[in-house]
């Protein structure tokens, strides 16, 4: 594992950092939160995705030819990292451009790629993934959605749930079961399922955080086409197998990044409130300091990895057990620093970082489902990383 940058890597770096600098509003986040209406702030940020995608930023180690910069892995992490160390706003866009896109290189057609990646590049479409459902949410091979062919189209029927950005999203990723009598991981299919299409109805589903982030879908005899079928018909699972390796190798990039942040405010406040001189709380920070650079030094490792061969493994879900369950963690000690303040929500006279600190501790709380269970991850390390028999 080489932890240095390269004479070109630094010159990446530096690039984007001038870009960042010219083309970020410093009061990007004020402006933000005068905008009203969850449609209106998207609108904003798809925006922001938009000027990226213009400047050359989109698809960092998406190859030339698909509208990306042909650059390598290590790029794409440090364009995540320098995001997340700038404050820029996300990308809405995520999805299409860290899973199914990519997915869409390996397995899609030239027609799919034509017609798709560019737009998934400059958030012209936004998309979702159709994965998981009521009683098959960690066991996804266990789905119930079906696909059935009718001449040159599958009529779709069934239920998603958990579904982010599925409110917003023009595209669906969608995982069905085309073969009812075959065994459940070699009867799936992936298609490629416009939001629009007559029987497709979203549903909100209402986090604890407030948050409508999430979605359930239904499916009443959908029609598909068979030219939007990703990959071969009956061989989903491995395509899917694919989309969730780059969802757990890449999407947790910049959030080492991002609780490091975190953390240094905590050390202010903790400082300030009078507790950085409380000796259990010191330990608790100094343990949080150590597992935020086990993650970092991790994730170099990972990125290593994919840097010479080229594909995300299973390794990548010790990087998602560590970093969802570091930030519980750590929200748990932040609060435990701030006491009742640290309750306050969004609004209140007396909130800390007018509350911030309360929704981050409880959208924490789903960092271990989402993605895959750590139950799941740890099947996974344990079955294709150490070679233990499976235990189901």
């Amino acid at each position: 594992m080489d932890l240095n940058l390269s004479p070109s890597e630094l010159g990446f770096r530096d690039g984007l950092r001038q870009w960042l600098a010219d083309n970020l509003s410093p009061h990007w986040q004020a402006d933000f939160a005068k905008i009203e209406g969850k449609q209106a702030q998207f609108e904003y940020l798809r925006a922001w995705q938009r000027k990226v995608y213009d400047g050359g930023w989109a698809g960092i180690a998406w190859p030339k030819e698909f509208g990306g910069r042909g650059a390598s892995i290590i790029e794409q992490v440090i364009f995540t990292e320098e995001m997340a160390r700038a404050g820029a706003p996300n990308l809405p866009g995520v999805l299409g451009l860290q899973l199914v896109g990519p997915t869409t290189i390996t397995h899609g057609t030239e027609a799919q790629k034509e017609q798709f990646l560019r737009k998934i590049l400059s958030g012209e479409e936004i998309w979702c993934q159709g994965f998981s459902e009521p009683n098959a949410g960690s066991d996804l091979a266990a789905l119930r959605t079906t696909a059935t062919l009718d001449g040159d189209h599958f009529v779709v029927n069934g239920q998603k749930v958990w579904t982010s950005y599925g409110w917003a999203a023009d595209w669906c990723e969608l995982v069905v079961r085309t073969d009812p009598d075959a065994p459940k991981h070699k009867g799936l299919t992936v298609l490629l399922v416009d939001m629009k299409s007559p029987g497709v109805d979203v549903r909100p589903l209402r986090q604890m955080t407030g948050e409508t982030e999430f979605n359930e879908l239904f499916f009443t005899d959908v029609r598909v086409p068979v030219a939007n079928v990703l990959g071969k018909v009956n061989d989903g699972w491995n395509v899917a197998i694919g989309t969730l390796m780059h969802e757990r190798a890449t999407l947790g990039a910049g959030i080492q990044i991002v609780i490091r942040r975190s953390f240094e405010r905590i050390v202010e406040l903790a400082k300030s409130i009078g507790k950085f001189t409380d000796p259990i709380t010191r330990q608790k920070l100094a343990q949080c300091y150590a597992d935020i650079e086990v993650m970092r030094l991790n994730q170099m490792r990972a990125y290593s990895r994919m840097a010479n061969g080229g594909t995300p493994g299973p390794e990548g879900s010790i990087q998602k057990i560590f970093w969802s369950e570091l930030n519980q963690r750590f929200q748990q000690i932040a609060q435990e620093i701030m006491g009742p303040y640290g309750q306050l929500t969004k609004g209140s006279e007396y909130s800390i970082d007018d509350g911030i600190w309360t929704y981050n501790y409880l959208r924490a709380r789903g960092n271990t489902i989402e993605a895959g269970t750590s139950e799941i991850q740890r099947l996974i390390l344990g079955h294709f990383v150490l070679g233990l028999p499976k235990s189901y």
